[in-house]
Order: structure tokens, then C-alpha cells, then sequence
């Protein structure tokens, strides 16, 4: 299941960084890689275990599904932490000037 999810997150920042392309102020492009590099880490690793182990290839469990929710929210937790370091609506630099 987590495969799927972090298939959907990627298809889903994929197409909101698509509709916003030529403006890239809030770095959705990272967001993208995010959770692209994901979604091909975690099918690499479903192929391989498919070929060596055999048995299904998705994993429908309620620990499969939770570790999915969790690397989204990593995902999004880290894009936000680059998002705020790089201060794209200058927030940051206003609250500094002002003190």
C-alpha cells in the first residue's frame, strides 16, 4: 500500500507543480522529486522482492498502509522545512528588519 500512496502523493504534486510550472515560488518541483524518488525506491524494492520471495506484489496491510501515511508526511515535513529556509514570500526577512 505504500507504493500506491506515494504513487498518488507523486501524481497529485506532480500535477499541482504542472499547473503552477511557470511560477516556482513554493518549490513544488522539489515536492515532486520527493515523491517520485520514493515511488521508484519503493517499486524497485516490490519487483525485487517479487522475484526473489514470490507471494503478492502489493501488500494491502494496515503496517503497509501506515508506513505509507508516514512517508508522505515525511515528505511534506521536509518540503516544508526547505520551503521555510527558503523564505520564498520573504517573511522571515521582514520579521528581522522590523525588530
Amino acid at each position: 500500500m505504500y507504493l500506491i500512496l506515494t504513487a498518488i502523493a507523486a501524481v497529485v504534486s506532480t500535477i499541482v507543480w504542472y499547473v503552477n510550472a511557470p511560477d516556482n515560488k513554493y518549490k513544488l518541483n522539489t515536492l515532486c522529486l520527493i515523491y517520485w524518488g520514493a515511488t521508484l525506491m519503493w517499486l524497485v524494492d516490490h519487483v525485487m522482492a517479487y522475484i526473489t520471495e514470490g507471494g503478492p506484489f502489493f501488500d494491502f496491510s494496515l503496517n503497509a498502509t501506515m508506513l505509507g501515511v508516514v512517508v508522505v508526511l515525511c515528505g511534506a515535513v521536509a518540503w516544508i522545512i526547505i520551503l521555510l529556509t527558503s523564505d520564498p514570500k520573504h517573511v522571515m526577512k521582514f520579521a528581522r528588519a522590523q525588530k
